[in-house]
C-alpha cells in the first residue's frame, strides 16, 4: 500500500493558496459530463454535495435516515470554531493550529491542520450568508464563547442548537440543488458496498431500506461523509444509526484505514441510568464555560450537593490544572473524572457521576443569563433526569462519542482508492488523538464547502476515465456479494437478539479498550471479540426477511461490520506502545498519571490493509514531519 499524503512544496501558510492557484479546473461545460456520488448527508455530506452541485456536476446524494435533516451533525450543539479574532483576546490562524495539533497531542498533519485553520474564517462568512442565527453581542458583532483546550474565545454558536442551525444551513444548499435537479437525492438508503473497477472507485451497491431492494449506482467519483464509529461501543453518544459499514466496506475493497483507536471520551455526558439504556446523551461542553467541576473531598458521601460546604468539595479539575481549569481538554478531563470515580469519590448511583455546578455562575451573571445560553440543554437533562439544573448540580460522566480514526486518505482528501474521497468525521486527517471541542463541525464543512470542490474536481481533470455503467461485470459481482451477505444473516436463525450481542461487544470495548487500556486487557478484548463475533455467526436470530422495512437486518449487518472494527481497534490500540490523546496505555503514563507519548517510536500514523477475511491486516506507517512545531509535552497545568 503507497502512503503518499501529496502535500504540497512551499511555507506552511502559503500550501493551501499554491494548490488552489495550481491544481486543474474542469470547464464549466464538461462538468455536467461527470456525476458524483456522496454517502451521508450531514454537514461534510450536505455542504459537499450542494457545492459540488452548484458548480455543475451531477450529484447523487445517499442517507439511510428519512431526510438528511436527521443526520447525527445535528447533535453537535455548542458551537464551531474560527479564527476570527472578534474579541481581539489574542487569536490567530497559526493560534487556532497550534492549539489544535497541540491538542491533537501531535498525531496529525501540520499541512492539513493549518488550512483548517485557514478556511475555518470563510466558514463563519458562508453560514451568516446562508442565514445561521449565531449568537450576537449587543453591538452587533458575532458572539464567542470557550471551549476545552484554548485560552482565547473563538467558538461562535447559536444558543445550545448550533449543529441543528448549521445543518439546516447545508441542508438548505443541498435542497435548493434538489430543486434545480442537479442533485437527486435517496432517502432512506443505505450504502452496503463499494464498486472498483481497474482500481477506481466508480460506484456503490444500495439497499433500499423500505422496500428492500438491493440496487448499483454507478459516477466518475464517490464521496463517503458517513461520521463515526463510536457505536462499536454501543452506548455511545451518537445517533442510534450512526454505523461504519460504507468505511468499513471501502477499507475491504482496499482503502487503508488509519488510527482505529484514536477513540474520544467526552467528558460531559449523562450517566449511565441502567443495564438496557440504549444510547447515551451528550450535554455540550459548552457548559463547562460556566459550570465548575467537583466531587466530595470525601469518599462515598452520599449527601445532597447542597449539604456539602463549600471546604469539602474538590474543584478537581481546578486543582490539577490551574492554567486551563474547567476549560481542559477533554481527554484529560475525562481521565480524570474516571479516577476521581476509580477512587470512590463518584457522586449518584453506583459512583459513577461528578457534579457541574453553575450556582456560582448564576450568582454571578443571573439566571437570565445562563438561560440565554444553554437553556435548551438545561430543558433536556431535566426531561431525562427529573432534576432542576439551575437549582441543583448535573451529575456527569464520560463517555464514547467521536472517533479520530477513519478512512486514511491525503491532503486532497482522497483514500488510497484513486476517485475514493472521505470527508469529515469518516477520515482521520485532522485531529490526531484527540480532538478538541468545536472542531468537528469546523472539519465538515470546511471538507463539504471549501477543500472537495477543489480537490474532486482536480482528480476529474487529470485522470482519464473510460465510460462505466452499472452493466459492468464488477457491479454485478459486488451486488451478487451483497445479496449474498444479506441472505447469510438471515439464515442463521439463532436464538440471541442483534441488541443482545452488540451489547455484549460495547461491555468488552468499554471494560478492556476504553478510556484507559494495557496490554494484556487488549490481549483479552481480542480473544473475547473473536469468540462472541463466532458465537454471532451460529446464534443470532433476525426476524423477518429482505424484501421489507426490516430494521433488525439493518443492525443485523452493521453489527457484523462492527464485530471487525473493534478486532482492529483493539489489534491497533495493542500495537501503539504509548500514550496519547484518546489512547491511553497504562504501562506508557509520567509519574503524575498523564499521557506518555514516544515521539521517536510513534509519530507516525498507523494505517491497516485488509488482506482478506480471517488473515491478519498488515500495518503500514506514514511518518508525521513536523516543520513548523516542534512536538513538546503537553501541559495544561
Amino acid at each position: 500500500m503507497k502512503l503518499d499524503p501529496r502535500i504540497p512544496a512551499g511555507p506552511l501558510e502559503q500550501k493551501w493558496t499554491r494548490y488552489k492557484n495550481t491544481c486543474k479546473l474542469v470547464s464549466p461545460a464538461n462538468k455536467r459530463k461527470y456525476s458524483i456520488i456522496v454517502v451521508g448527508t450531514g454537514l461534510a455530506g450536505a455542504s459537499a454535495a450542494a457545492s459540488l452541485a452548484e458548480l455543475g456536476y451531477n450529484v447523487k446524494a445517499f442517507c439511510y435516515q428519512d431526510s438528511p435533516r436527521r443526520a447525527h451533525s445535528i447533535a453537535a450543539q455548542g458551537g464551531i470554531n474560527a479564527a476570527k479574532n472578534y474579541q481581539n483576546d489574542g487569536d490567530s490562524v497559526y493560534r487556532l493550529f497550534y492549539e489544535t495539533i497541540k491538542g491533537g497531542d501531535f498525531r496529525s498533519r501540520e499541512a492539513n491542520v493549518y488550512r483548517l485553520a485557514e478556511v475555518s474564517a470563510n466558514i463563519i462568512d458562508q453560514c451568516v450568508a446562508q442565514g445561521v442565527p449565531f449568537a450576537r453581542e449587543y453591538s452587533g458583532y458575532l458572539a464567542n464563547r470557550s471551549f476545552g483546550g484554548a485560552l482565547v474565545s473563538r467558538t461562535f454558536y447559536a444558543r445550545g442548537q448550533t449543529g441543528q442551525q448549521l445543518l439546516l444551513g447545508a441542508y438548505s444548499a443541498l435542497m435548493r440543488q434538489v430543486g434545480l435537479g442537479q442533485v437527486k437525492l435517496y432517502p432512506r438508503t443505505e450504502m452496503l458496498d463499494l464498486v472498483v473497477v481497474n482500481g477506481q472507485a466508480r460506484g456503490i451497491i444500495v439497499r433500499d431500506l423500505v422496500t428492500g431492494e438491493i440496487s448499483a449506482h454507478a459516477a466518475d467519483a464517490v464521496i463517503l461523509a458517513t461520521g463515526g464509529y463510536a457505536n462499536v461501543f454501543y452506548l455511545s453518544t451518537n445517533a442510534k444509526g450512526s454505523n461504519a459499514t460504507a468505511i468499513w466496506r471501502a477499507y475491504k475493497r482496499g482503502a487503508g484505514f488509519a488510527n482505529p483507536c484514536f477513540m474520544q471520551i467526552h467528558p460531559t455526558c449523562i450517566p449511565q441510568s441502567g443495564e438496557y439504556q440504549s444510547k447515551l446523551v451528550l450535554m455540550s461542553e459548552s457548559l463547562r464555560n460556566d459550570g465548575r467541576v467537583w466531587v466530595p473531598k470525601k469518599k462515598g458521601d452520599t449527601r445532597k450537593p447542597a449539604d456539602i460546604p463549600e471546604d469539602e468539595r474538590d474543584y478537581y479539575l481546578e486543582r490539577m490544572y490551574p492554567s486551563y481549569g474547567n476549560l481542559a481538554p477533554r481527554d484529560i478531563a475525562s481521565r480524570a473524572a474516571k479516577r476521581m470515580c476509580d477512587e470512590g469519590y463518584g457522586v449518584g448511583p453506583g459512583g459513577r457521576g461528578v457534579y457541574l455546578d453553575f450556582s456560582d455562575s448564576i450568582r454571578r451573571l443571573g439566571k437570565h443569563v445562563i438561560e440565554e445560553r444553554y437553556g435548551n440543554l438545561f430543558e433536556m437533562y431535566e426531561r431525562i433526569t427529573g432534576e432542576n439544573a439551575y437549582e441543583t448540580p448535573m451529575r456527569i460522566y464520560p463517555a464514547p462519542h467521536y472517533t479520530m480514526g477513519g478512512l486514511w486518505v491525503d491532503y486532497e482528501l482522497m483514500s488510497t482508492i484513486p476517485g475514493l474521497f472521505v470527508g469529515g468525521e469518516a477520515n482521520f486527517s485532522d485531529h490526531g488523538a484527540n480532538r478538541l471541542g468545536a472542531s468537528a463541525l469546523m472539519q465538515g464543512l470546511a471538507d463539504g464547502y471549501f477543500i472537495l470542490p477543489y480537490t474532486v474536481g482536480n482528480y476529474l481533470a487529470n485522470t482519464k476515465l473510460e465510460k462505466v455503467d452499472t452493466s459492468h461485470p464488477a457491479f454485478r459481482d459486488v451486488q451478487k456479494e451483497v445479496e449474498e451477505r444479506v441472505k447469510k444473516l438471515l439464515a442463521v436463525n439463532g436464538k440471541r437478539t442483534v441488541d443482545e450481542f452488540h451489547r455484549a461487544l460495547g461491555k468488552i470495548m468499554w471494560d478492556l479498550v476504553g478510556m484507559s487500556r494495557n496490554e494484556a486487557g487488549l490481549k483479552e478484548a481480542l480473544v473475547k471479540i473473536r469468540a462472541l463475533r463466532e458465537e454471532f455467526w451460529q446464534d443470532v436470530r433476525v426476524p423477518g426477511d429482505a424484501a421489507d422495512l426490516n430494521q433488525e437486518l439493518e443492525k443485523a449487518g452493521r453489527v457484523a461490520d462492527f464485530f471487525e472494527l473493534a478486532e482492529l481497534i483493539a489489534l491497533d490500540a495493542l500495537e501503539r506502545r504509548e500514550s496519547c490523546g484518546g489512547h491511553f496505555r497504562e504501562e506508557f503514563q509520567t509519574p503524575d498519571g498523564e499521557a506518555q507519548r514516544d515521539d521517536a517510536n510513534f509519530a507516525h500514523v498507523a494505517v491497516w490493509e485488509f488482506t482478506g477475511d480471517d488473515k491478519p491486516p498488515l500495518r503500514h506507517t506514514e511518518p508525521l514531519v513536523f516543520e513548523v512545531v516542534e512536538p513538546a509535552q503537553r501541559s495544561y497545568k
